[in-house]
């Protein structure tokens, strides 16, 4: 199976980004996590991104707040599938973050989630991998069913009250 990688700008970054992990490890997907800034660590993170399909990569997680210019380097770098996560906080609490990860040029798209969205940007990932992957399709269908069963076990408790 092909890894995920989890790149943030910032350590401070991992309380969002722990989300992402948590789901990885629950679908049963390999990933590496790493803190690579786009504006600090320039080259570091555009070789990751360079060699992350020799280095048995599928998709590249990308979190980052205020300027989050990293999706858009990692995404300069690869052909693989590069998924932001905009961090909330900041001067105009994400804003920035999201229009900065979802405005990218023709050619270099960054799929972009909700800010502090990196749970979904996990379940994108997997999705991703699942189209060649039958048995991650399998463990996704089966997380929807369970998904599923919580809120119609949610929706009989509730008309049970309300009767």
């Amino acid at each position: 199976m092909k890894k995920v990688a989890i790149i943030m700008g910032s350590d401070s970054d991992f309380p969002v980004v722990k989300k992402a992990v948590d789901m990885l490890d629950q679908l049963g997907i390999p990933r590496e996590v790493r803190v690579l800034s786009a504006h600090r660590t320039p080259a570091e993170a555009c070789e990751f991104a360079a060699s992350a399909k020799d280095n048995g990569f599928g998709v590249l997680i990308s979190a980052a707040g205020m300027a989050a210019h990293l999706g858009g380097v990692l995404a300069a770098n690869t052909t693989l599938p590069v998924i932001g996560v905009p961090i909330k906080g900041g001067a105009m609490d994400g804003l920035d973050a999201l229009l900065a990860t979802v405005q990218m040029p023709s050619g270099i798209p960054v799929a972009t989630v909700a800010l502090n969205g990196a749970a979904n940007a996990a379940v994108l990932a997997a999705q991703m991998l699942a189209l060649s992957d039958p048995e991650l399709a399998t463990r996704l269908e089966a997380m929807r069913e369970e998904m599923r069963q919580t809120v119609l076990e949610k929706d009989r408790k509730m008309q049970e009250q309300c009767q």
